[in-house]
């Protein structure tokens, strides 16, 4: 490939397509999308997104809800190929939606199909507050009951909230071993110490590329192998090289490579453990 270049560009031990859209690198290890908003893609289309995504290396995407708005486009989109899958959950951001009505909905939904696999996106968002917080608190309670009762994993946003975060969870310590993921990890180093020690997994996206992202380095330096899922949350979080761009699946292998370096941990050791992982939390044969 000529002189050595900077990771973004080689990415390491990964193989570059030739030819291949933006650069990005295709995997010879299989890679889980585990937290995307399909629905949300704008410039690319869904056909393409799948096409590039199986060509690069991904088995498997999880595309997630945030509202009963889009309940409905993400069970539809978890029928577009096999290899996609969803959730449904309300996002601490449409907490004052949340009520037994929308739960009954969420039971019947789950109840349809086997390609929901999580309750979420829920949790607690007091940097934004678009719900009062005692309505996100009552949201993420009910529908951390509602995973514990279907026996699934719950997918769990947490932003300037993290007391109360952790104050909840240790009401469904027994219910939720290894069945939750704090996603798109932003939070201080308490946080992550805590969702490890309950058995928790932490998520890790393009955040991990940004300069500043001094924390997020910090949870992925304590963070075991074992205990971490990989995702784009596209179309947002674009990892460099390609910020300003929308976000797609198909970048996933920029933010597997970093990982793989910041931890010191080959791809053919690191990157089967964490598909691995991906399976067994979202109990995907």
């Amino acid at each position: 490939m000529g002189k050595k270049r900077d990771y973004f560009e080689t990415l390491g031990n990964l193989e570059i397509m030739d030819g291949g859209v933006d650069d990005t690198p295709s995997s010879k290890y299989p890679l889980f999308e585990t937290h995307c908003h399909l629905d949300y893609l704008k410039e690319n289309e869904l056909d393409r997104v799948i096409q590039l995504s199986k060509e690069i290396g991904i088995k498997k995407i999880v595309t997630i809800s945030v509202s009963p708005s889009n309940f409905k486009d993400v069970h539809k989109l978890c029928h577009a190929d096999d290899m996609i899958y969803g959730t449904q959950g309300v996002h601490p951001h449409e907490a004052k939606d949340w009520n037994q009505s929308v739960c009954q909905e969420i039971k019947k939904d789950i109840a349809s199909t086997d390609k929901i696999v999580a309750v979420g996106e829920i949790g607690l968002d007091y940097y934004y507050n678009h719900s009062d917080p005692k309505d996100q608190r009552t949201a993420f309670e009910e529908q951390l009951q509602l995973a514990s009762e279907l026996d699934l994993p719950v997918v769990i946003h947490s932003r300037d909230a993290e007391d109360d975060t952790i104050a909840i969870l240790k009401n469904f310590s027994s219910s939720l071993k290894k069945k939750g993921v704090i996603h798109s990890f932003t939070s201080k180093l308490a946080l992550a110490e805590f969702a490890l020690s309950e058995g928790l997994f932490l998520g890790f996206n393009g955040i991990i590329t940004f300069k500043n992202a001094h924390d997020v380095r910090e949870a992925l330096e304590i963070c075991p192998i074992d205990h971490i899922l990989i995702e784009t949350d596209s179309p947002f979080l674009t990892p460099t090289p390609h910020r300003g761009k929308e976000n797609t699946p198909f970048y996933l292998p920029f933010i597997a490579q970093y990982i793989s370096d910041f931890k010191k941990e080959k791809p053919e050791v690191l990157l089967p453990k964490v598909y691995q992982n991906s399976l067994k939390f979202f109990q995907i044969n």
